[in-house]
């Protein structure tokens, strides 16, 4: 029987890899200088880095940042834009120093991964 994996940061990843595609991860790829897994490997800690930021506004610790993540509605950019792009930039520097990369390309990193996100919480939130 296999087991199943319950890490919400985990499955966060994976949908938000989902999310990117194969070309935007060649995309990061190419603009970090490395392989696939190594793009893949950046927008995990990205996520992470934006989720633990993120956490620190939910309200609701059973489901992290379900609720804020439409509070304004998606088109408004809601709460949840607002503390992902307040928070772009120390998450930027944050990445960079885990990762030891040039924090241009981690922020254009960043950048690319918060509207997959949010992308992601969105649908998340639909669906409860």
């Amino acid at each position: 029987m296999q087991e199943v994996d319950e890490n919400p940061l985990t499955s966060l990843q994976d949908d938000v890899l989902g999310e990117l595609g194969d070309d935007r991860i060649v995309d990061i790829a190419e603009l970090l200088g490395t392989d696939d897994a190594g793009a893949r490997e950046m927008v995990c800690t990205t996520v992470s880095a934006l989720s633990s930021e993120a956490e620190t506004v939910a309200t609701p610790h059973d489901a992290p940042l379900t609720g804020i993540v439409t509070l304004g509605g998606f088109a408004t950019g809601g709460l949840m834009a607002g503390v992902l792009a307040e928070e772009a930039g120390p998450v930027a520097r944050v990445v960079a120093e885990r990762t030891g990369l040039p924090p241009a390309a981690v922020s254009q990193v960043v950048e690319m991964v918060i509207p997959a996100e949010l992308a992601v919480l969105t649908k998340r939130a639909g669906r409860h």
